[in-house]
């Protein structure tokens, strides 16, 4: 009888000990975002200085895989400010980083069906930072019609939601 008496009181104590610290805990009241949704337009450009970044990085043969860079700015001009980079590989995945004062840190992209066209919907399905835990859908369209695959310009609207705030994503 006397170890049963103890297993509960330990069990008591430690159930107890779990609420308390949730209830104080200084990470619990700290939201990332006032919303339980944001929504972001951006775009992805041809870096201006390309001798400063690698726009198409030629694998080594013992690895094998190319990615290509980015930016990501405010406006569809060239002179935009800059707001990230965008990277996007043969793995299926377009990676988002932002570095601004309102948005630090970066996005994941899923991008299992890609249709080649003017406009294409992926799913956002995670992110660090300021984007911790985001889900949602990220809209891609073509801005303008170039000659060179290079120097498209894609328009990115992005609609996350972060789910410690919200079950749905609002639209």
């Amino acid at each position: 009888m006397f170890p049963r008496i103890i297993f509960c009181t330990a069990a008591s104590l430690a159930t107890i000990v779990v609420i308390v610290l949730a209830l104080v805990s200084p990470a619990s009241h700290n939201k990332i975002h006032s919303r339980p949704w944001l929504d972001l337009s951006l775009y992805i450009q041809q870096p201006q200085n390309i001798s400063t970044l690698n726009t198409h990085v030629v694998p080594r043969e013992d690895v094998g895989a190319f990615i290509f860079h980015r930016v990501l700015t405010e406006g569809p001009e060239n002179t935009s400010m800059v707001v990230g980079k965008f990277q996007q590989s043969e793995f299926n995945v377009l990676y988002l980083t932002f570095d601004t004062p309102d948005h630090s840190g970066s996005l994941s992209v899923q991008t299992m069906k890609v249709s080649h066209k003017d406009r294409d919907e992926f799913k956002v399905v995670g992110g660090t930072g300021s984007f911790a835990f985001a889900r949602g859908v990220a809209v891609f369209t073509q801005t303008d019609k170039q000659i060179s695959e290079e120097a498209i310009t894609y328009h990115v609207k992005l609609q996350l939601e972060f789910p410690n705030h919200s079950p749905k994503l609002r639209s």
